[in-house]
């Protein structure tokens, strides 16, 4: 079945990711402090597609993430961690205040499931962080240089609108990425577009593990050449004063 190939393709993305995510995905504080004040009062967490821990506050109990290689980046000292999927989490009904989902919904096989899951081991609040793919697809990088990955990315977004549906209304809130990010995903380099032609911060981006040379290089030669020869930058003059960009990041908050 297309859920199961898709379930297999993500954990496999990030058993092939894992080394190199915990070096440039480190979380950035000014987005860690608003995942922790959506949080609110919780003071037992679990984490579902938790990674390697990034934004985890410290009453975090349990961390649910498919990819033993993701599992073993987790720093000493961070929550016990349990192999699942999030369609699947094995632990009791209402066994945490509060459930969180980082960057991880549009990776699920089964998203349904996966936000009943939420709904079910939540006995207060769930956070989910992600992307809205019609603001965030019209990203340069995207939109100018990488239409065809974009594309593939259409293909796993989650529309916001069915997120908050999911969980039986939310509220969004836009979350602007500063200029100076040190959270390494997709958008987080932009106003740094040098970086995206380093291979070391591309292995970190599950768009680009997810997508062939072939279909990656032609785009990047080409920015490799606009930015040689300042086309980018004049391009882009509005971009490089500004110190944050809302490039489609949205954190969802639910009360249950």
């Amino acid at each position: 079945m297309f859920s199961d190939k898709r379930r297999l393709c993500g954990v496999a993305t990030y058993n092939s990711i894992g080394a190199a995510y915990a070096g440039t995905r480190r979380p950035d504080p000014r987005i860690a402090a608003r995942i922790h004040q959506a949080l609110g009062g919780a003071t037992t967490v679990i984490n579902v597609g938790a990674g390697t821990g990034s934004y985890e506050p410290s009453h975090t109990v349990l961390a649910v993430e498919p990819s033993s290689v993701m599992i073993a980046q987790r720093p000493a000292g961070s929550a016990p961690a349990v192999e699942a999927s999030a369609e699947s989490v094995p632990v009791a009904d209402d066994s945490a205040d509060a459930a969180m989902a980082l960057l991880t919904v549009h990776h699920w096989s089964n998203l349904e499931a996966g936000i009943s899951e939420l709904r079910r081991i939540a006995r207060q609040r769930i956070v989910i962080l992600t992307f809205d793919p019609d603001i965030n697809h019209s990203f340069w990088l995207l939109q100018e240089y990488l239409p065809e990955a974009a594309a593939f990315d259409r293909t796993r977004a989650v529309a916001v609108a069915r997120l908050a549906t999911l969980l039986g209304g939310a509220r969004i809130e836009t979350v602007p990425i500063p200029h100076d990010c040190t959270d390494g995903f997709l958008a987080a380099f932009w106003r740094r577009p040098q970086a995206y032609l380093d291979p070391h911060v591309r292995a970190g981006i599950s768009l680009f593990a997810q997508t062939s040379n072939e279909v990656l290089q032609p785009g990047l030669a080409r920015l490799e050449d606009d930015l040689s020869r300042g086309r980018w930058h004049q391009r882009h003059a509005d971009l490089l004063d500004r110190e944050a960009l809302d490039a489609g990041y949205r954190l969802l908050v639910a009360d249950l």
